[in-house]
């Protein structure tokens, strides 16, 4: 792990940097506070050491910008002085200190509340990978990796205020897999999560990157389209019409046949679009988006229907 030493006395600062690096830590120095503050806008240093008393910026407000800026991650910041009152102490925490070491210092007790800080930081470390996963886990379906329902309803109705303010067009696309229950009742619904994964992803090949997917519920999907016109719209759609048609996924059917197979699937796509100037609400434009894909079903399926 990196550590930054700030310290201006050239004898102090050779002290603490040979007992960190015989401690195995990736010792980094800096003169005051101003030149720490350089490195730690240009590296990622988790631990800083740093005395009180410096030249043009002093330990305590250093410590004082650390914490009045948002970095990227939580730094650990132990302050190193000659001062022993509880006063000084104090005000040393209170500036946003998590420690401080007396001088002249223990190794031993600087290893200690070394290893402390490595500790806290470690354990902030996997508290905001489990926040992450709980984020990503409450935004997105579990099955696919799309966005769940909430997550792009939240999203779509952002975009569709910004159409509306920008005077952008704006297109949903909303299908689902013609005939599912069939691929479930004649392969098993392990072959039927196969399947809507490889709609998830041949769905994601054709995304643009400004452009968002969701699962909107069982077999049926949703992808949103900013600044696209209805034209514009409806080839994105046949194109992925004919893509998922061409798709093929192997699977074994166990049967008394027990053989072999290519899983082939076909999808039907309603087409809506938020036209330049108009004002329509969100759940009013995933209406009409429904209501094509409907038309498309009645239709026969496998095709691609739009308002007019």
């Amino acid at each position: 792990m990196k550590v930054l030493i700030v310290e201006d006395d050239p004898i102090s600062l050779k002290l603490l940097s040979g007992t960190l690096s015989q401690l195995n830590y990736d010792v980094v120095e800096a003169k005051n506070g101003v030149e720490a503050w350089q490195i730690l806008q240009q590296r990622t240093i988790r631990l800083v050491i740093t005395d009180w008393v410096m030249p043009e910026m002093d330990g305590i407000t250093l410590t004082r910008l650390i914490r009045e800026t948002e970095m990227a991650g939580y730094i650990y910041i132990i302050v190193l002085t000659g001062r022993q009152g509880i006063e000084n102490i104090v005000d040393g925490l209170d500036a946003g200190a998590d420690d401080y070491l007396i001088k002249p210092f223990d190794p031993k007790e600087l290893s200690s509340r070394l290893h402390i800080g490595a500790r806290i930081l470690d354990l902030e470390q996997r508290l905001k990978g489990a926040y992450e996963r709980m984020y990503e886990l409450a935004m997105h379906d579990e099955l696919t990796g799309l966005w769940n329902r909430r997550a792009f309803y939240t999203h779509a109705q952002s975009e569709l205020e910004r159409s509306e303010r920008m005077v952008h067009a704006l297109s949903i696309l909303l299908l689902d897999i013609d005939h599912f229950k069939l691929v479930n009742d004649r392969y098993g619904h392990l072959v039927g999560d196969r399947a809507l994964i490889m709609l998830a992803e041949t769905i994601t090949k054709n995304l643009r990157s400004y452009d968002r997917a969701g699962r909107w519920g069982g077999e049926e999907f949703i992808i949103l389209l900013p600044e696209t016109s209805l034209n514009e719209a409806v080839e994105i759609a046949e194109r992925l019409r004919i893509q998922v048609m061409n798709a093929r996924l192997p699977v074994h059917v166990e049967d008394q046949d027990n053989f072999d197979d290519e899983l082939g699937i076909e999808i039907s796509l309603g087409v809506a679009t938020l036209n330049l100037g108009s004002a329509v609400s969100l759940d009013q434009l995933f209406d009409a988006a429904d209501e094509m894909l409907y038309l498309a079903k009645r239709q026969g399926r496998n095709r691609v229907c739009y308002q007019r």
